[in-house]
């Protein structure tokens, strides 16, 4: 059983049918054992059908999903995750996260916080934490159930959008964070200073952009449809960053959001 969330997990955001269940069953192949998707996403039965063929023991993965807005109100919350562990076909997941606050904030914070424990108290989940929130939603949700109970808040980080702001209250308040789009969809793979550090390194600029977010305790959810950099990516974990090469990539920070979707996404900090 993981004790923790793994610093390296598998993204699954956009990818659907066999192209999502050839990504997970090649991750899993490869070595990883957290695999990340969400009710939105469209994928929940084909990561399903994944896991379940791979024929890896339960105990050895970790299974994050994460709750939809419309989901959010507490009648609504755990009727909606019983449903998405019938897609995974899992008795539990290993972590369930309110994957936005709710828009306009039409559900406060406190009921769909005290839901999603109640949700980790009636066994569906292991763990509960939160996506995208902002610094007051964090501490509205730290008010509700307690910074102990919030694993994670997973919010997007890479080097164009390193969102300090968060990340300062996060380590104020001892929450951990997970980056998604820790690649900012490929963009480090073009960047001249991150290729100068990932050629010093004998290493790819993905796997220099992910080293940058695990040397600060971030874990990371990068997704790949291809074999080699699935497994590129996972030799992340073994590169160290010196200061001077963490400095020059915390510089190139852009505040360049790409996930901040209309009506859903909160007044970001």
């Amino acid at each position: 059983m993981q004790d923790k969330i793994p610093a390296i997990g598998l993204g699954t955001f956009r990818l659907q049918g066999r192209v999502v269940i050839d990504s997970v069953r090649a991750g899993l192949e490869l070595g990883y054992r957290h695999i990340d998707t969400a009710q939105i996403y469209g994928n929940e039965a084909d990561v399903g059908t994944a896991i379940a063929e791979s024929g890896i023991a339960r105990d050895e993965l970790f299974v994050t999903t994460k709750v939809w807005t419309a989901n959010l109100a507490g009648d609504r919350l755990i009727p909606s995750l019983q449903e998405s562990l019938d897609k995974l076909r899992l008795q539990q997941v290993d972590l369930a996260l309110i994957h936005w606050p709710s828009p306009r904030d039409e559900v406060p914070v406190a009921e769909y916080m005290a839901a999603l424990l109640a949700a980790k108290r009636a066994g569906l989940a292991r763990r509960i934490g939160i996506s995208n929130f902002t610094l007051r939603h964090m501490g509205e949700a730290i008010d509700a159930v307690g910074a102990a109970e919030i694993a994670t808040n997973q919010v997007e980080i890479h080097p164009y959008l390193q969102n300090r702001a968060v990340a300062r209250f996060a380590r104020e308040h001892g929450l951990h964070l997970t980056a998604y789009m820790p690649l900012a969809y490929g963009k480090v793979m073009k960047d001249p200073v991150i290729a100068r550090i990932a050629a010093k390194h004998e290493a790819t600029p993905a796997q220099v952009a992910l080293a940058w977010s695990l040397q600060q305790g971030f874990a990371v959810i990068p997704s790949s449809t291809k074999r080699e950099n699935l497994a590129a990516n996972l030799l992340a974990a073994r590169i160290t960053l010196s200061e001077e090469e963490m400095a020059a990539i915390a510089a190139l920070d852009a505040n360049d959001r790409i996930a901040n979707p209309e009506g859903i996404a909160p007044a970001w900090d």
